[in-house]
């Protein structure tokens, strides 16, 4: 990553996964000077599914991004031998590993112009005009704006303190994500529903499917694949590919979206699970809306955007993830194979 001076940027961004490099490029759609603090070098990965919904890739497109993957024509939950599908109505999501999201981002940030420092953000001060960050190791970066895009246990909404009280430990979610090497045997992302959790079988490239396990710990992807036949059968003898990754707690609650001139964007503003998917359509959005509030100079707009903007996701997700912890949660796959328009109604208003 290349160096900056010391406050000469419009708009800092703190955080340089996908949100953060969606922010950084809208602002420099716009004109604005914008400094990327990032900690991590080269791509970086995540657990998650990897599924970008069509209203995910519309959002790329817009800023000039489109990276290469394997085409999605729609989601599908499968338990046992119940299975219920959608076929998105207009155009198709894609599957993209995280890193080559990432890759494609970054170097549309750098086409642009936006800069990047690696560093990581130790402590902050907020004046009338502006925005000091204290780097660890020393030095510090200021700029009248910042965007805080980093990641669902972001050291800025900590350090704001607009952390909400942490979920009871028994009703904490986790992701953990293997790739695999095997041909994709739909174009499908497929839900497989376990009694205990929910496997996210996610086509990303000719060759590689992606599997992400949620649910509560201790998280063994092994004994989930092992309670899905199906799935196991598909996957036995592949060769995993890199390591696997975790994540969570899932359910993660910012007291607001902004604080002063700090904006929260992407996970670091809160994420309810990804049961549903469209975490990537959403902070896209955000990223939008932040830029655009930025520009403004009203940090109202901002928490009124994330509000109108996340208000499908937050309902219906949470409203899932209850499901699944309830006595309901066997029924959840009948019953969305029994009434499929309304499988496929939700699975629209979120793919968008």
């Amino acid at each position: 990553m290349s160096g900056a001076p010391r406050g000469d940027a419009d708009l800092i961004v703190v955080g340089g996964g996908p949100v953060g490099l969606a922010c950084a490029i809208e602002a420099r759609l716009h004109g604005m000077e914008v400094l990327v603090i990032e900690p991590r070098d080269g791509p970086i990965d995540k657990a998650c599914g990897e599924g970008l919904m069509p209203g995910a890739l519309a959002a790329l497109d817009r800023i000039g991004v489109d990276p290469p993957g394997s085409p999605l024509a729609g989601i599908a939950y499968v338990r046992g031998d119940a299975r219920v599908e959608h076929r998105f109505a207009a155009r198709p999501g894609r599957g993209v590993r995280r890193t080559v999201l990432h890759d494609a981002l970054a170097l549309r940030a750098d086409e642009r112009g936006a800069r990047r420092l690696r560093g990581r953000v130790s402590a902050l001060a907020q004046r009338r005009d502006g925005v000091r960050l204290e780097l660890a190791g020393g030095g510090a970066v200021e700029a009248p704006w910042v965007i805080a895009a980093d990641g669902l246990h972001s050291p800025v909404r900590r350090l704001l303190g607009l952390d909400h009280r942490p979920q009871a430990e028994s009703r904490r979610r986790f992701g953990v994500r293997r790739h695999y090497a095997v041909e994709p045997w739909t174009d499908l992302v497929e839900v497989h529903w376990s009694p205990e959790a929910e496997a996210y079988v996610t086509p990303v490239d000719a060759r590689t499917v992606g599997v992400a396990v949620l649910g509560r710990r201790p998280l063994d992807q092994d004994a989930v694949l092992a309670s899905l036949p199906d799935l196991a059968a598909r996957l036995e003898g592949a060769l995993q590919l890199g390591p696997t990754r975790g994540a969570g707690p899932l359910l993660q609650r910012a007291r607001s979206r902004a604080s002063g001139r700090v904006l929260l964007a992407g996970d670091a503003s809160g994420y309810v699970d990804a049961l549903t998917g469209e975490g990537m359509r959403v902070g896209f959005a955000q990223a939008r809306a932040a830029v655009a509030a930025v520009r403004a100079g009203d940090t109202t707009q901002y928490e009124r955007a994330w509000r109108a903007t996340t208000r499908d996701f937050r309902m219906l997700t949470s409203a899932l993830v209850l499901a699944a912890r309830s006595p309901f949660r066997p029924r959840i796959v009948p019953t969305a194979v029994a009434r499929p328009e309304l499988f496929g109604s939700i699975v629209e208003r979120l793919s968008r």
